[in-house]
């Protein structure tokens, strides 16, 4: 059997549970096509599945091998694939049930990877599709945000925060988004109209009447952001809604994000890259094999825009 290099975890964990090791190489089913991994993107997501948080929802066997970001350039194509053939370079959003890209190599569903941007390389195509389609399908899908009304953003610095700030004022409306004030320059860099110290000022002495909140935090930013939407309004959370009930009581709407793949939003995604108008920002860029340093840093909190692993030049 072929062997990859590869990061596994034979159990639930803290980052010590990542393991750098020889794996066996994935073969492309019907349907699937063989990425030849450049670069992986770590998620929030990553972390939650390694400690153990979704194992009563994903139900992984071990070893397992996590991180869904991938962007790399197919190698093989699986019985019934039209739409990729060997050579062409794609990025996309993996399915979470099963070994994901920090690895050497993958198999993903043909339809669920798009054309990688034109003008960026493999290193900032793999800081887009989890975070970048989460912030696509909270605003548009979820919030149905339009031209001229108002979001309130909280975590605007972060992996889902940065795209959904430039997903926003592309689409022509107003942004509030809340960070640090080490972040506040970046996030206003950005795009966003108001930018808010949450560690200086709460964000409800200031915000009123804004037609929609993105909560990236949950707790009680969730809990002191029912009070600022107008009513009919709407609140779109990555993190789960705590209160379904506030949203009567408000008059409101609640919305909990579940990311999925959708390789036709990527596609879009990625036009809006290469005409400039949409930025991937990634902090740092990793070896594959320092996983367990990645997800230090990004659960250590205060990361603004992606980090990557990069697996091959």
């Amino acid at each position: 059997m072929a062997t990859m290099k590869a990061v596994r975890m034979h159990s639930y964990g803290g980052p010590e549970v990542l393991v750098f090791e020889d794996a066996p190489r994935p073969e492309a089913g019907a349907g699937e096509v063989l990425v030849r991994v450049h670069a992986a993107g770590v998620n929030p997501i990553d972390w939650k599945v390694r400690a153990g948080y979704l194992k009563d929802w994903l139900k992984h066997k071990f070893p397992l091998i996590p991180g869904w970001d991938v962007s790399g350039v197919v190698e093989a194509v699986g019985a019934g694939v039209n739409n990729l053939k060997a050579g062409d370079e794609v990025f996309g959003l993996l399915d979470t049930s099963r070994d994901g890209a920090y690895a050497e190599y993958a198999a993903a569903r043909a339809q669920d990877m798009a054309r990688k941007p034109k003008y960026f390389d493999h290193i900032h195509a793999a800081a887009l599709p989890v975070a970048a389609l989460a912030a696509w399908q909270s605003l548009f899908d979820l919030a149905k945000l339009s031209a001229g009304q108002t979001v309130l953003i909280h975590g605007a610095a972060g992996g889902v925060g940065h795209y959904a700030v430039q997903f926003a004022k592309w689409k022509g409306s107003k942004v509030i988004g809340t960070a640090s004030s080490a972040n506040a320059k970046f996030v206003k860099e950005l795009g966003a109209d108001v930018v808010i110290d949450y560690k200086k000022s709460k964000f409800e002495d200031s915000v009123s009447g804004v037609d929609a909140v993105l909560d990236l935090i949950g707790g009680d930013t969730q809990e002191r952001s029912w009070r600022v939407l107008k009513k009919g309004g709407v609140l779109v959370s990555s993190v789960g809604i705590s209160s379904p009930k506030k949203a009567t009581e408000h008059g409101v709407r609640s919305e909990a994000l579940l990311v999925h793949p959708d390789a036709s939003q990527l596609v879009k995604i990625a036009e809006l890259i290469d005409v400039g108008r949409v930025k991937p920002v990634v902090t740092k860029v990793l070896p594959l094999s320092d996983a367990a340093k990645a997800h230090e840093m990004l659960q250590s909190g205060g990361v603004h825009g992606k980090i990557v692993l990069k697996v091959r030049e």
